[in-house]
């Protein structure tokens, strides 16, 4: 029996379970645990302990508008009721408080993709809510093609158009400013990011590759990867002049600091405190969740900065407490990377409230 939104369910492998709250493909559901967070698992890997028959799927949000009618190739404009409250604040996906966006084409039908009309998306993968702006170039000038809100966790339909057109977005630029409401949140910078887009690729079969957002192939453009704008591709010969122009700076680059409290390197072994007050100054307006998912970036972070870098040894410094963040750890070790070695560290030193990770 399929699973619906409202079953209550438990988890095969480990210990666990909660109820069914989204879904992510077909694939992935996302299940909300006792402490209120979405647990991203594989279908396969959970049984329905009681369903509720008349609960109803309600209609993705992801989906175009039926009101929608295709004009191909005119801009589609989204126009946010900016005085509106939103709706009360949902249910928050572990590890979503950094921003992750993208910009997506979509072929409508990829066997035949000489001919076919393609459809634009703002992908949103985070737990913010984002005003936007679509722009493409005119010259020195830039029209608008798309603007409004897209909400957390989902992907908003911009536009449609044909080959004809594809001249017109080979400069795009698309501005965000990410926001929530109803709860405190960090706050993040605006962004403006500039594309080239490479037309060309419209034109291959093989650059629309599988995502987690699309059932069928599309291009993909990072625009905001972990709270970082992707780099800028598109230089004006202004800015080549102005870099001819310019002379190099000789002077050193800038010193980086980092806590000593909260990253040490000792013996051959990094030490990481993921005490939150070591990792912030302020968390007065942070729930509880907000700082584990904080403290959870901070793991990841490392995890990937040292994954490739075989015996060696972290240190993870997360204290006794009640446990919520030592299993969460271990959670995430046990699904991303399985390949890693993890015990408690020693007693001795760290007492009982770290755990010593070895790359593999």
């Amino acid at each position: 029996m399929a699973l619906k939104i409202g079953d209550k369910v438990r988890f095969l492998n480990e210990v666990g379970g909660g109820t069914v709250s989204g879904f992510q493909g077909k694939e992935i559901v996302l299940v909300q645990d006792t402490d209120g967070f979405d647990v991203p698992m594989r279908v396969s890997e959970v049984v329905a302990v009681e369903t509720d028959d008349d609960n109803i799927r309600h209609k993705p949000a992801t989906e175009k508008p039926s009101q929608h009618t295709k004009n191909v190739g005119q801009p589609t404009e989204i126009l946010p009721n900016v005085t509106a409250k939103i709706q009360p604040a949902r249910s928050e996906i572990r590890g979503g408080d950094v921003l992750n966006v993208l910009l997506a084409f979509v072929p409508e039908n990829i066997k035949e993709i000489s001919h076919t009309i393609f459809e634009t998306y703002l992908v949103n993968d985070s737990n913010y809510f984002l005003y936007f702006t679509y722009l493409s170039a005119e010259g020195q000038a830039w029209r608008t093609r798309a603007h409004g809100i897209v909400e957390p966790n989902t992907k908003l339909f911009l536009e449609d158009f044909g080959r004809e057109l594809l001249n017109d977005l080979e400069r795009v630029s698309v501005q965000l400013i990410a926001f929530k409401d109803g709860r405190p949140f960090v706050q993040k910078p605006a962004f403006r990011i500039d594309l080239r887009i490479d037309t060309v690729k419209f034109y291959k079969l093989h650059t629309f590759v599988a995502s987690d957002f699309f059932e069928t192939p599309v291009l993909l453009y990072p625009l905001v990867a972990n709270d970082v704008a992707a780099k800028q591709v598109y230089v004006t010969a202004e800015d080549l002049q102005q870099a001819l122009l310019t002379k190099k700076d000789a002077a050193a680059p800038p010193v980086v600091e980092t806590k000593t409290a909260t990253m040490i390197a000792k013996h051959g072994i990094v030490e990481i405190d993921l005490h939150i007050n070591q990792l912030l100054d302020d968390t007065r307006n942070m729930s509880n969740g907000e700082m584990l998912n904080y403290q959870l970036d901070k793991f990841r972070e490392v995890m990937e900065q040292y994954k490739n870098k075989r015996e060696q040894r972290i240190v993870f410094i997360h204290g006794k407490g009640n446990g919520v963040l030592r299993s969460a750890l271990l959670k995430e070790l046990k699904q991303k990377y399985p390949t890693c070695r993890y015990q408690d560290a020693s007693f001795r030193e760290y007492g009982y409230g770290a755990t010593m990770v070895t790359v593999k």
